[in-house]
């Protein structure tokens, strides 16, 4: 992916995903979100992020989705025509919806590893073991539904003069989770949410 796309897809999540996190951390949600844009000029259709506090099937992607699909049909446009952009790797439950849905495409921020060392969220790799035998959460990346993508890789493959300026958005979007991180953390006990 170009540099272009890359930067946008930074500037959302600064302008479109953290700040509706933020309001769904402050409630004793996680801190997932995502954002569905348009291929051909970047531009954003929807964001959303996790409400579990609700709705245990509420995750970041679902949210997102039916936001997505509470457009009318006459303005939505088709989902082969769109970036799917998650701040995590997805879930089964997430990985399924996007199938589901249509969508050929992910791009996640934040790996399973991430989530369950970095973040103290454990339960996407113990879903994947437990339910589907797949270990440290090797799904198939390529396959006859879609392709995913790490964008910490994409941008590694940057020339070292393109890559610089986003990797400075980069750790202040990494900063800006670390702290929601630790805001969910201190609150989860007080949640609802079955799987903390």
């Amino acid at each position: 992916m170009n540099k272009i796309f890359l930067k946008k897809i930074c500037s959302i999540f600064q302008n479109d995903i953290i700040p509706i996190t933020t309001k769904g951390v402050s409630l004793g949600n996680k801190i997932f979100g995502a954002a569905i844009i348009r291929k051909k000029d970047y531009k954003i259709i929807v964001a959303g992020t996790n409400n579990e506090v609700n709705n245990p099937l509420w995750h970041g992607e679902i949210d997102t989705i039916i936001r997505f699909y509470n457009i009318s049909s006459k303005k939505r446009p088709s989902v082969k025509d769109c970036y799917f952009i998650s701040s995590h790797e997805p879930c089964s439950l997430c990985l399924s919806a996007i199938t589901w849905c249509g969508f050929n495409n992910f791009y996640y921020l934040f790996s399973y590893k991430d989530t369950k060392e970095k973040y103290k969220i454990p339960h996407d790799l113990k879903i994947l073991k437990e339910v589907f035998n797949i270990h440290n959460g090797k799904y198939i990346t390529k396959n006859y539904y879609w392709n995913s993508y790490n964008i910490n890789k994409l941008i590694s493959k940057l020339a070292e003069d393109e890559k610089f300026k986003i990797l400075i958005k980069l750790a202040k979007i990494k900063e800006s989770y670390k702290k929601l991180s630790n805001e969910y953390q201190l609150k989860k006990n007080k949640n609802k949410i079955i799987l903390k």
